[in-house]
């Protein structure tokens, strides 16, 4: 898999978790999601198609393609561990999105699957 940048990997993720909370997904959606410009995500959806990893229908709606939601679930999942394990830890939960959001895209894999079967071994209901 090759590597994508911060910024794509966030907006994958927040295409994954606006399809799953409405179940279809527009640009503005995403721009008011991470609070960025129309403009901006614009630029950014025609680099994520431009790369295939998301497509857009003629009604505007975005899907990611396999590859897209391939990494946005792989970060997706990494966010709501390290955010359920900070939380486990007595991390507020609004220190511990903000840090879980830095932390998913550095971490080793290695690293992370040992946090995983930490959190799963404690009783954390790490992922959900």
């Amino acid at each position: 898999m090759m590597h994508i940048y911060e910024s794509a990997e966030d907006y994958l993720e927040a295409i994954l978790m606006l399809q799953e909370k409405n179940g279809h997904v527009r640009s503005i959606d995403v721009a008011n999601m991470l609070n960025f410009s129309k403009p901006s995500v614009s630029i950014a959806m025609k680099k994520l198609r431009e790369n295939g990893y998301v497509e857009t229908d003629a009604n505007g709606l975005l899907t990611l393609t396999p590859e897209g939601l391939e990494i946005a679930a792989r970060v997706y999942e990494r966010h709501r561990v390290l955010s359920d394990l900070l939380m486990a830890l007595g991390v507020s939960a609004e220190t511990a999105r903000a840090d879980a959001c830095r932390i998913e895209h550095v971490i080793s894999a290695e690293t992370f699957a040992k946090l995983k079967e930490h959190a799963r071994q404690h009783g954390v209901k790490a992922g959900r």
